[in-house]
């Protein structure tokens, strides 16, 4: 899963929250200098990971743009689950979307000092471009996507799969609403989620 669902996961705990968000740029370990919680919210972004990883309805969403994306069919695939979580949020928050992700913003920014330099640039681009609001929408989801294309550097535009996600958008969004119930169960009933609600 990708940045929008890892905080949604984290259910309003703060700590859990950063580290679920600086997860990808801690390596192995190293947890000096980080509370207990946020390690806790970088140990809850792997199992959400590894769940992710070997479910069969995510493998069969994955599997729609194998063809075309290969490699990164996944990354891809994380992506276009967040969209589908933007677009239905209020099925999944009290709060309007884009009032969540700006209480998002200022919380991780309160939380800088325990940003690795990769976590800080991309926390910068996602402000300047409201990343987390924008996967709201497939034009939204595309410019993050050529983006991303852009930094790559590979010879997939992946801006392309936006075709093929309306062309099975019931499929796909009916594939992630069953998928993402049973990654909310899994994720309850791990111990590093302590519910602050």
């Amino acid at each position: 899963m990708n940045y929008l669902a890892h905080i949604v996961l984290s259910f309003n705990n703060p700590e859990l929250i950063v580290g679920n968000f600086i997860a990808d740029s801690v390596h192995g370990n190293n947890f000096d200098g980080l509370s207990e919680n946020v390690v806790n919210g970088i140990m809850l972004h792997r199992k959400i990971d590894t769940f992710t990883d070997s479910h069969p309805i995510y493998l069969t969403s994955k599997h729609r743009f194998s063809n075309d994306f290969g490699k990164y069919s996944g990354v891809l695939m994380d992506m276009i689950y967040d969209h589908y979580l933007a677009k239905n949020f209020h099925k999944f928050s009290e709060l309007e979307l884009q009032k969540f992700c700006s209480n998002v913003y200022d919380l991780l920014y309160e939380h800088l000092h325990y940003f690795p330099e990769p976590a800080k640039r991309f926390y910068g681009y996602m402000i300047e471009h409201n990343v987390l609001y924008n996967y709201s929408t497939l034009k939204g989801l595309e410019i993050v996507l050529t983006h991303l294309n852009h930094r790559i550097r590979h010879r997939y535009q992946l801006q392309n799969s936006i075709q093929l996600i309306k062309e099975q958008n019931n499929e796909i969004e009916e594939e992630f609403f069953i998928f993402f119930d049973d990654l909310k169960k899994h994720c309850l009933e791990q111990n590093e989620v302590k519910l602050i609600l």
